[in-house]
């Protein structure tokens, strides 16, 4: 049954000084009265400035911030094979999993913000962040034995045992990093609720610069080879949750007003929420963690490990992209442009893309072979997250679930299985 999205309080006057309407914001004329032309001048130009200013900011946040999994790849993928396979069954399985949960959790803060926001109660922004930073934390803490023993249930899932310590190894030292996402996913939501997406831009591109040289300090300079990349990890991740933390509290004065007992109250209409938002989105991230699992049973499977990151990762990576909410027509066509773009990209750079993930000849030209089929999934999956956005936006969390239980679980995997083992297709 459809979770209900927690109410706004009616018992609370509105911002006086931020009515929070969005500029221009009127109906259009039906298409049917009007030319080709003016729709496009109308219409389609006007709604696509709108989503490229919200969007291009935030796409270009995600970007970066999603390229801290992609560079710390990059810099262990040259130490050596099994060292990039553990950092990508860690970053893939254990990592992912709770990051796709903890994501899923924060997604309430979105509805919420956003509904808050537009009703113009910006100074119930602030109650809504501590409520989540809460929530957040005390999921952090029940996560926490999912890192601790994650060597061990590595091992449960089948993975290689030698690859299954290292894995559990950078795990343990990647800790202090799932505890940043408490208060990094609240604060990126308060913020995009305000449509203040600049400041997250310019905090992920400074901290993916900085990111970029601590692993070359710790891994090259100072030899401490995942060891360092775990450590880069942690630094780049509270950076960044520190920093959108601080401007909160500096520079959002409407939505922000101090500590408030008030973020303890109505804690279950939260929760709800928040665990139907988790469940939607879980179901989708942790498709790919299952598909690594699954890769881990083939053979060579520090390679066929290898293999599937450089390919599934790019998906993953570019799929963030999409993930910001406008006009639904004029955001998933311009979704799509995006998504033939880069399947252009992957197939001009087939033979070449493997390169900065690692040195390993065998591992470029299985990854090359991968390619055709990364690219028509480059397409398929340019539609899904817009989607997705309108139903975090909406407060359907609970509907999306289903259908991605059935089209991911009941269908993908089971697909994947029997192509993977049963028609001896591998990877591929």
């Amino acid at each position: 049954m459809e979770t209900t999205t927690p109410l706004l309080p009616s018992n609370e006057s509105p911002s006086s000084s931020l009515a929070a309407v969005p500029e221009e914001e009127e109906d259009y004329l039906p298409a049917a009265s009007q030319t080709f032309k003016d729709f496009i001048k109308n219409v389609f130009w006007r709604e696509t400035v709108k989503l490229w200013k919200i969007a291009g900011p935030i796409a270009l946040s995600l970007i970066c911030q999603n390229g801290t999994n992609i560079l710390t790849s990059i810099f262990v993928g040259h130490l050596g094979n099994l060292q990039l396979s553990a950092v990508s069954v860690s970053l893939s399985v254990i990592i992912t999993f709770c990051f796709g949960f903890l994501l899923g959790m924060g997604s309430a803060l979105e509805t919420l913000c956003g509904q808050a926001f537009g009703a113009g109660q910006v100074h119930m922004l602030g109650i809504y962040l501590q409520r989540s930073c809460f929530i957040l934390l005390v999921t952090c803490v029940i996560l926490l034995p999912i890192y601790i023993f994650a060597a061990p249930l590595l091992k449960v899932l089948g993975q290689d045992a030698e690859l299954a310590a290292l894995a559990g190894k950078f795990t343990l030292l990647a800790i202090p990093n799932l505890f940043s996402w408490a208060i990094y996913f609240p604060t990126q939501k308060f913020l995009q609720a305000q449509r203040k997406v600049g400041v997250i831009t310019w905090i992920a591109m400074v901290a993916l610069i900085l990111h970029a040289f601590w692993l070359w300090l710790f891994i090259y300079e100072f030899d401490w080879g995942i060891t360092g990349a775990a450590v880069a990890f942690d630094l780049t991740g509270w950076l960044i949750a520190l920093a959108q933390a601080a401007y909160v509290m500096g520079w959002c004065k409407e939505g922000w007003r101090g500590f408030s007992w008030s973020a303890f109250k109505d804690i279950w209409s939260f929760v709800t929420l928040s665990l139907a938002s988790a469940v939607m989105l879980c179901l989708e991230i942790w498709y790919m963690m299952s598909i690594v699992v699954l890769t881990g049973h083939l053979d060579n499977a520090v390679i066929a490990l290898e293999y599937q990151w450089a390919g599934t990762d790019v998906i993953h990576r570019n799929k963030c992209c999409y993930k910001v909410r406008a006009n639904r027509l004029i955001c998933i066509y311009k979704s799509l442009v995006i998504g033939l773009v880069c399947m252009a990209v992957v197939l001009v750079a087939k033979d070449y893309f493997a390169y900065i993930f690692t040195s390993s000849k065998v591992m470029q030209v299985a990854t090359s072979k991968l390619a055709f089929i990364l690219a028509i999934t480059m397409v398929l999956n340019s539609v899904q997250p817009v989607i997705s956005g309108v139903a975090i936006g909406g407060g359907w969390q609970a509907l999306v679930a289903y259908i991605n239980i059935g089209c991911y679980y009941v269908f993908g995997l089971p697909l994947g299985f029997l192509l993977g083992y049963k028609a001896n297709l591998g990877v591929e």
